[in-house]
């Protein structure tokens, strides 16, 4: 399991979970779940990203969990979830189905929140019968569904075989990471974040993700390198938001535009200036502020049984009149149609 080096204080030290469980994938891997805010209060799933943990989200759920259930869980391998030799998407949805299952009763619906590896994770799963059953919306924050490594920019080199292959190498690497020094710091921020990234976030980001051992971050590595969940895009049926940096070089803003352009129900992309890869560190507010309208939107009892099956002109409308794709800070854009 990783080593728990998360910030001890500040608005990224993670909050103390009113109760733990661990839910068993169908493998017979055991996740680490956590549970915040009170109990029937509407319900939030957060699926975090790739070399991270729960201490991810730890904004987001101080936030949310004064009127909401926040579920968050570790990924297999990272966090305090056991590693497995099963790495794979299938596994992921296998996951994200067993926390749902643990978590939520019968019926229940939530707004499922995924980070980078964590909305790959909500793509794998989208045809999934309990996915189904219990998703009432989605937000997918800095991710993408296929060509992870040709589109990255983290080498600033021409697009191309050799950018591929080299990028590839880098973020494939065996290497220990070791500890949280100041080159680590500017190295990760200039990987992962905007240039404008405050001095706590980037210390925030850079605890988290060198906890993650480096066998688990390579395996998942190879993973995301030959990533293809396209068709699990165009089965995401539920109302879905999307967000991404401007300044992102793991999933460049292309990723987003093909996302909002594929999903059957894209309820509005936003793209925000000057963010890397890490947005739900670098913009909590704003990223906490699109959970809660999704909630309002499509999680709440009077919308809850039809969200799912309204058209994709209602939805809109209804994302217009909540003002979910109204923020001052934003480049956004609704998907067209819609």
């Amino acid at each position: 399991m990783s080593r728990l080096m998360h910030v001890a204080s500040g608005p990224y030290a993670p909050p103390t979970p009113a109760r733990e469980l661990v839910a068993v994938s169908a493998d017979g891997a055991r996740l680490h779940v956590e549970v915040h805010g009170p109990e029937g209060a509407p319900p939030v799933v957060l699926a975090h990203g790739w070399t991270c943990s729960t201490a991810f989200w730890a904004a987001q759920i101080r936030d949310l969990a004064v009127d909401h259930r926040v579920i968050a869980y570790d990924q297999r391998g990272h966090g305090r979830s056991p590693a497995s030799p099963a790495c794979t998407t299938r596994a992921l949805a296998d996951d994200l189905e067993a926390v749902l299952g643990e978590t939520l009763a019968p019926g229940e619906r939530a707004v499922i929140v995924g980070h980078s590896m964590g909305g790959m994770t909500v793509m794998a799963a989208s045809t999934r019968p309990r996915f189904r059953e219990h998703a009432a919306a989605v937000l997918l924050c800095s991710t993408g569904s296929s060509r992870l490594v040709a589109e990255s920019l983290v080498l600033p080199f021409r697009a191309g075989g050799v950018r591929t292959w080299l990028t590839a190498r880098v973020l494939g690497s065996r290497a220990p990471l070791g500890p949280v020094t100041p080159l680590a710091r500017r190295i990760l921020k200039y990987a992962t974040m905007g240039a404008g990234s405050a001095p706590h976030m980037v210390e925030a980001c850079a605890r988290i993700v060198h906890a993650c051992p480096r066998a688990v971050r390579h395996a998942w590595s190879e993973v995301l390198a030959g990533l293809d969940l396209d068709h699990g895009v165009r089965e995401l049926k539920v109302p879905t938001a999307v967000i991404a940096g401007t300044a992102d070089r793991l999933t460049p803003p292309v990723h987003a535009r093909a996302l909002a352009a594929a999903l059957p129900n894209c309820v509005g992309s936003t793209e925000l200036p000057g963010l890397g890869h890490m947005t739900p560190v670098e913009a909590p507010e704003l990223v906490s502020g699109r959970i809660r309208e999704l909630v309002t939107t499509y999680a709440s009892t009077d919308t809850a049984d039809t969200a799912g099956t309204a058209d994709i002109a209602d939805i809109a409308d209804a994302a217009n009149r909540t003002g979910i794709d109204r923020t001052a800070e934003s480049v956004e854009t609704l998907k067209e149609g819609a």
